[in-house]
């Protein structure tokens, strides 16, 4: 356990010592950034993989999500998230329950909605190199928190160059855990009504409200 802290522990202070605010990775994410804020909403298929090397976990879902401005829907697996900007609503489908909770737009949470913003504030960045992933060239760019108390210790965002459109982002806490999200289908400027972005829980008969707000 002690060697593991230790490890966790230099790999923090390694990634802090060369982070910076590199102008070429800015150059990356503001192309990137202008590419998905043309885009009115879009619909995503993605997996999303969770693993730790020194517990032996590897876990994998697969997933959905519609975005439109502020307001997102994530379906996987167990549950289904619903953020209309203000509201929360977490579905758990097994349970018959449905927990309600305000929207904090300042948390450190990273939110699905400003995953192409999200380095502008608060955050060193990086390019680390060209690499191919899943057949297709990306620009590695790590982003690092300027906080030192943040959830997330480092991002790696994959970027494909050719369109500057994102491959994959995984996400590192302190404990040892990776959490990488791909995405294998993007279908931009769909058309989606507000109130998708809203759950109704008349639709579901017997549910159980939780409401944490």
């Amino acid at each position: 356990m002690k060697k593991l802290l230790f490890a966790i522990l230099l790999t923090f202070a390694g990634t802090i010592s060369y982070a910076q605010y590199d102008p070429k990775a800015l150059e990356i994410l503001e192309a990137m950034s202008k590419k998905y804020k043309s885009i009115t909403a879009f619909e995503a298929n993605l997996t999303s993989g969770m693993t730790n090397d020194s517990e032996g976990i590897k876990e994998e879902f697969k997933g959905k999500i519609t975005v439109k401005g502020d307001m997102f829907r994530l379906l996987l697996d167990d549950q289904e998230i619903i953020n209309n900007g203000t509201t929360v609503w977490t579905y758990l489908p097994s349970a018959k329950e449905v927990n309600v909770d305000n929207f904090d737009p300042g948390s450190d949470e990273v939110n699905p909605t400003k995953i192409f913003d999200m380095y502008k504030k608060g955050f060193k960045y990086l390019y680390l190199a060209d690499k191919t992933e899943g057949g297709v060239v990306c620009e590695e760019v790590d982003l690092v928190p300027e906080k030192k108390d943040a959830q997330y210790f480092k991002i790696k965002m994959m970027i494909v160059k050719k369109d500057k459109s994102i491959q994959s982002w995984t996400m590192f806490d302190k404990s040892g855990n990776r959490y990488k999200y791909t995405i294998t289908k993007f279908v931009p400027n769909v058309k989606v009504d507000d109130d998708f972005f809203t759950f109704d829980p008349k639709k579901y008969p017997g549910i159980e409200v939780i409401d944490l707000r």
